[in-house]
């Protein structure tokens, strides 16, 4: 059975959830690809163990990552049985629902039905009695706000989360929410959203200013833009790239010739920081102490040593920032 570093807290850098008492490390680990069944079991087992071994201590699902929906959460919760069994207590493991999930008008949105029903069925696939963060997964427009985030508080008071998170909710809505959950006595601690160089949306709609403003935690998915903010693309796009092979996520199309003048010249900045682009990248995400956490995902152990040298990351002068803006905003 796999026995964890023992200097694996050496490194690594904790963060507090906005006000909570919860920490997350710098840099966690997103099963929202190479998790599901497509994937290969042994190389998901050595990335849950490269990422545990230096101090990763949040993994992070939902219940439909896949493919197929719910096979991310089913084959983590067999790493959990087989292999991280004796380190729960020492781990952060989330997961959400808000997408589709099963057919039928109850499988979908933000029903309380679905919610709490979703829950018990992670809860299954994971082999946990708890998760330590349930997030309703995106804003729903037709179902009242109280009664989805009632369904969050009763997950919590029945025991079977410790925390309540929102994801991809804007900021006037995360305030709604988050006056409802005050009421209601819950611990909402997190908003997960992406956010990266090339994705405003949170500064644009409130929400980074909301969290600041509530002391509420940010934890930043996609801070590499789908590969688009590494070394992928510098020199155009590789024929087994995903874009390539999937298209799902990153499209052809957005990598147009601008796009990838764009990355170039940011790949340039990082370079005369001494650092590889993805670097300079999830640095960027967490500049200003705003954010909590950058959720990257992988597809191989080695790409979660590579990113975690943001750790020793130098500042960002106001200059370099001037002009990352410049190239991206563009």
């Amino acid at each position: 059975m796999y026995q964890a570093k023992q200097e694996r807290y050496q490194t690594m850098v904790y963060h507090r959830c906005g006000k909570s008492g919860l920490k997350l490390p710098e840099v966690s680990l997103g099963l929202w690809h190479n998790f599901g069944d497509t994937g290969v079991y042994e190389n998901m087992k050595a990335m849950c163990f490269t990422a545990f071994d230096n101090g990763i201590t949040h993994f992070d699902l939902a219940n439909n990552y896949g493919p197929q929906a719910g096979s991310a959460e089913k084959n983590f919760g067999k790493i959990l049985k087989e292999e991280f069994g004796a380190y729960r207590d020492e781990l952060i493991v989330s997961t959400k629902a808000g997408y589709g999930m099963w057919e039928g008008p109850y499988g979908d949105w933000g029903s309380r039905k679905y919610l709490l029903a979703s829950l018990d069925q992670s809860l299954k696939r994971l082999g946990l009695e708890y998760v330590d963060i349930f997030y309703h997964h995106r804003m729903d427009p037709e179902t009242p706000l109280e009664e989805t985030m009632g369904a969050l508080d009763q997950a919590v008071k029945s025991g079977k989360a410790l925390y309540a998170g929102l994801s991809n909710y804007d900021g006037s809505t995360m305030e709604k929410a988050c006056r409802i959950l005050e009421e209601l006595k819950c611990p909402f601690i997190i908003n997960q959203n992406s956010y990266n160089i090339f994705n405003r949306t949170i500064e644009k709609n409130g929400l980074k200013n909301a969290a600041a403003k509530e002391k509420k935690g940010i934890i930043s998915f996609s801070p590499l833009a789908q590969g688009m903010l590494t070394d992928r693309y510098l020199n155009g796009i590789p024929q087994d790239s995903r874009v390539k092979t999937d298209g799902r996520f990153l499209r052809e199309s957005q990598l147009t010739e601008e796009k990838l003048e764009q990355i170039r010249k940011l790949n340039e900045i990082a370079k005369e920081r001494g650092e590889s682009l993805a670097q300079m990248a999830l640095k960027w995400v967490i500049r200003d102490g705003v954010v909590t956490s950058v959720l990257i995902g992988a597809s191989r152990p080695q790409q979660i040593l590579d990113n975690l040298k943001v750790l020793s990351s130098a500042a960002f002068s106001q200059e370099e920032l001037n002009k990352i803006d410049e190239i991206s905003l563009s």
